[in-house]
């Protein structure tokens, strides 16, 4: 038995195979088996920052919000940050990699960041 993927309308667990498509009960979407595979892979890749802007490897980014660092200086909203990394596996929820000016190299979460041109 397969396991049946989540709805990408609404993202609950509780989808069934009716014929060639797969049918949720929550929300009544219903969608073909090739465009679930296609989705999930799709939005896995995708990386937004705190206002909904697509991140990719080597844009600049400003802090949104004031950042707390264990064991070092605090980061200032509004700090700008260049050449970021994204993370294919996130660390602990941060999934951008990026060197901070006068904090070094750390980790960010793409949630607290806003792409900056």
């Amino acid at each position: 038995m397969s396991v049946a993927p989540a709805c990408p309308e609404c993202t609950e667990e509780y989808s069934y195979e009716q014929g060639t498509l797969w049918v949720c009960p929550m929300c009544g979407h219903e969608w073909s088996a090739e465009e679930s595979t296609e989705d999930t892979a799709e939005q896995a890749a995708k990386i937004l920052d705190a206002v909904g802007n697509e991140l990719s490897d080597g844009d600049a980014v400003t802090i949104v919000k004031g950042l707390k660092v264990k064991g070092g200086a605090d980061i200032k909203s509004g700090t700008k940050v260049k050449s970021i990394r994204l993370l294919e596996s996130p660390v602990n929820g941060h999934d951008i990699e990026a060197k901070v000016p006068g904090a070094g190299q750390m980790y960010l979460k793409s949630q607290f960041v806003k792409k900056s041109n």
